[in-house]
């Protein structure tokens, strides 16, 4: 169950940035027009958010609970601009890393509302 969880948010955060790479152009998310790039750049973004962000997110259980929450979008872009730093994916800086965290997210919640309807 737990890797069927981990392909679901491997999948998720490719096609995230993939459309995060559609919107805001190439000089701003590039991954290199490739399908791999995509591919490997998704799986490391899973794992630093399966490992990594659990972590951030509770040493920084204070700033996210005196912004209601909206701290999360902070660490979000965090995790891609880590997970930039380690695979084929180039990040144009922090405010891009921002939308495109928001743009995962989206993504996350539509296909979590689609497979939650199918229940």
């Amino acid at each position: 169950m737990r890797f069927k969880k981990f392909v679901i948010r491997w999948g998720v955060s490719s096609l995230g940035l993939w459309i995060a790479s559609e919107l805001l152009g190439s000089e701003s998310v590039d991954l290199g027009g490739k399908l791999g790039a995509v591919i490997i750049s998704g799986l490391v973004l899973a794992i630093v958010n399966t490992i990594i962000r659990p972590i951030v997110v509770f040493l920084t259980l204070p700033a996210v609970l005196l912004t209601l929450g909206i701290f999360m979008v902070v660490i979000n872009a965090l995790m891609v601009m880590f997970a930039a730093w380690i695979s084929p994916l180039d990040v144009d800086g922090f405010g891009i890393a921002l939308i495109t965290g928001l743009v995962i997210g989206l993504v996350n919640w539509l296909v979590t509302a689609l497979l939650e309807d199918k229940k």
